[in-house]
């Protein structure tokens, strides 16, 4: 008897197929769970391209912690309720784009070496400040 996951509506975001699971003994096996389905991830990525970070260089990151924390932190709890993971990347991509706004807004920080030094230093003095630091603090490797 072949046995098929439920097909789900595509409109959710998600989707199910064959991932890696643990189980109580920490082990791994393939499994069939929910996740965030490919189509949601570039659906969302554009939505944070739109936002054009980099320009809005007049604003402090407290200002840019406001205007995105909702939004993203609204995206995590419904994306990541099934395999978090899913949304590493795309949480460090949002990260890349915050550094791209510091190597923007400050001149003497335009070299990447300097910028993510800066940028390490932020995350380790406000841990909190941006939802998504909570699961990502780390910056994808965009450049």
């Amino acid at each position: 008897m072949l046995v098929t996951a439920p097909a789900l509506d595509p409109t959710l975001g998600y989707d199910f197929r064959q991932r890696a699971a643990r189980n109580k003994h920490g082990q791994r096996f393939s499994a069939f769970l929910p996740a965030i389905s490919k189509q949601a991830l570039k659906r969302l990525g554009t939505e944070v391209r739109s936002w054009r970070l980099h320009h809005r260089t007049g604003h402090t990151f407290a200002d840019l912690a406001r205007e995105i924390n909702p939004i993203v932190r609204g995206w995590m709890q419904y994306y990541g309720a099934y395999y978090r993971s899913a949304l590493y990347q795309f949480l460090s991509r949002i990260n890349a784009y915050l550094v791209r706004w510091i190597r923007q807004k400050y001149k003497r920080l335009r070299a990447e070496k300097r910028a993510i030094q800066c940028w390490q230093g932020v995350t380790a003095r406000h841990p909190r400040l941006f939802a998504h630091w909570e699961w990502v603090p780390s910056v994808a490797p965009v450049w």
